[in-house]
């Protein structure tokens, strides 16, 4: 009997342990849900069908996110044709000052919003430097994540361009 239950418990913590690792993976578009800077709900599965999908975890204070935020709205027309989804876990009256300065309320492909004290999204990347920038083709399928502080624009254009 105790043979029984040490093996059941041998299999379910490798069972965990194998889940666990996939959702760390990033291999799909994790299931995450925000507060939009309007204060609209928004989930991952509201995301335009058909698209290519930039998610963009930052935060309102940061100076390396803010810089690559300026880069990538200079080329903002290399864009056009992904659905960029900006998450922070920053409430939401650090977001709306953001969202104005920024001007990102222009853009209908650019969602920008909170997940709060969730950090889901946070916790599925297992994020420790901002900007994080995740790259998925049309299909939610892992194709580059950048991990650094300093995000490759060029790259994750041409990246973009080749899907």
């Amino acid at each position: 009997m105790k043979t029984r239950y040490s093996f059941f418990l041998s299999l379910s913590l490798m069972l965990v342990t194998i889940s666990s690792a996939f959702s760390q993976s990033g291999g799909k578009v994790p299931p995450f849900q925000m507060t939009l800077h309007n204060g609209k709900e928004f989930k991952a599965q509201n995301l335009p069908l058909g698209k290519n999908i930039i998610i963009v975890y930052f935060s309102p204070e940061c100076e390396e996110c803010h810089a690559f935020i300026t880069d990538m709205l200079k080329r903002i027309g290399d864009f056009q044709n992904a659905s960029i989804a900006m998450i922070t876990y920053m409430p939401l009256d650090k977001v709306k000052p953001y969202v104005a300065e920024n001007k990102l309320y222009m853009y209908s492909n650019v969602y920008v919003g909170t997940e709060g004290n969730s950090l889901s999204v946070r916790n599925y990347y297992n994020i420790m430097h901002f900007p994080f920038v995740s790259l998925y083709d049309k299909n939610g399928v892992l194709i580059k994540k950048y991990t650094s502080k300093e995000v490759n624009l060029e790259d994750l254009i041409n990246r973009l361009k080749g899907l």
